[in-house]
């Protein structure tokens, strides 16, 4: 499959990938959600074989657009009835 459609479909995740991380790690800072919602989505896009095959040619901030990715995922979900409380 084609980076970009690999990339493109995993974002499509990242919504229930923080919902889930969130109810796993509630106890945790988010600082360390962050770091396992990454761990997640690198595992995912295979990032080391993306890395091998140079279409990822820069990984640091290939990372830091997922970590943008995830923090928008979050602020949309506390702005959603997902955060409303009980």
């Amino acid at each position: 499959m084609d980076f970009l459609a690999t990339l493109l479909h995993t974002i499509a995740f990242v919504p229930t990938l923080v919902n889930n991380i969130e109810e796993l790690f509630s106890h945790r800072t988010g600082a360390e959600k962050k770091d396992a919602a990454l761990s997640f989505l690198r595992a995912a896009l295979s990032t080391s074989s993306a890395v091998a095959n140079r279409q990822i040619v820069d990984h640091e901030m290939f990372n830091l657009g997922l970590g943008k990715v995830i923090d928008g995922a979050v602020e949309c979900l506390k702005a959603s009835a997902w955060a409303k409380t009980t």
